[in-house]
Formats: structure tokens, C-alpha cells, sequence
């Protein structure tokens, strides 16, 4: 069930589907230092593919637990295993992987702003918002987790 809150907000693909545009835009339109590492520009698809898998990986592992992934809804339980031991938040990870392997592939400096922009944004809209939630609910469970596990990686 949505909140009224989360209703209200643009949610994280909308960041990570403009982030994929940008990066097109920009390799376009300001194609900032061309670079020619062909055909090194092609590690960047096995990099989306990472970045993908592991969205997927962690989405699943979420629902297999019956807690919500949804930003901003009240989670039911805490999850410490799996992909969740690499990051807090590998779904956010993985949306930055496929990012980044994007502007590999496209071979120009200049989409290399969207990663960067993609990790402002949803540090400040959602991680920490996120995090505090966490803490109201799980206490001292998710401050040891938090201790334990990074932020990102």
C-alpha cells in the first residue's frame, strides 16, 4: 500500500531513466573529450549487465523477504543478507552501475555528469530520508548493520 507521501514524490527510476537520457543528451550535444578506446568502449555493456542484475538481485531479495520496496513505507523487516552485504542500498547501486557503464560505452566525459548528479540526488531525496526511517524502526539493529555495511560500496 502507497503512502500519501510516497504518492506525493517522484520516485528513484524516474532519476535513473532522466540520468540515461541526460547522459545521451549530453554525449549529443556537449560531447566533452571524445575519447576513441574502441573496442574498450564495449566493457561498458557487461557493466549495464552487472548493474542490471544486481537491481534485479536485490528487488527480489526484497520481495522474497515480504518487505516493502517502495521509498518512505515503513519496512517490516530488516534485511542483512545477500547483495545487502556488499551495500545498503544495492538497488540505488545497481541504477548507478548501469550509469556508469553507459557513459563507458558512449566515449565521451560529458555523461559522466548524470552518475554524479544520480548519487546528489538520491542521497539527499531518498538515502538519508531512508536511513532515518530505518533507524526509528530497527534501533540499535540497523546502527550495527550501518556500521557494518556502506552507504554504497
Amino acid at each position: 500500500m502507497k503512502t500519501l507521501d510516497s504518492m506525493k514524490k517522484i520516485m528513484p527510476p524516474y532519476y535513473f531513466f532522466s540520468g540515461i537520457l541526460l547522459e545521451i543528451t549530453l554525449h549529443l550535444l556537449v560531447p566533452m573529450y571524445k575519447y576513441n578506446i574502441s573496442p574498450y568502449h564495449w566493457i561498458g555493456l557487461p557493466i549495464i549487465v552487472i548493474g542490471i542484475s544486481m537491481n534485479l538481485i536485490a528487488k527480489e531479495t526484497v520481495l522474497k523477504s515480504k518487505t516493502t520496496v517502495i521509498p518512505f513505507q515503513k519496512p517490516s523487516l530488516l534485511i542483512k543478507h545477500g547483495i545487502f552485504l556488499c551495500s545498503r542500498n544495492p538497488m540505488y547501486l545497481g541504477m548507478l552501475i548501469v550509469l556508469l557503464g553507459e557513459s563507458i560505452l558512449l566515449s565521451s566525459l560529458s555523461p559522466l555528469i548524470a552518475p554524479i548528479l544520480f548519487v546528489i540526488i538520491i542521497t539527499i531525496k531518498f538515502i538519508k530520508p531512508e536511513e532515518r526511517i530505518l533507524e526509528n524502526v530497527f534501533n540499535d539493529d540497523y546502527k550495527n548493520y550501518k556500521n557494518k555495511i556502506k552507504r554504497w560500496i
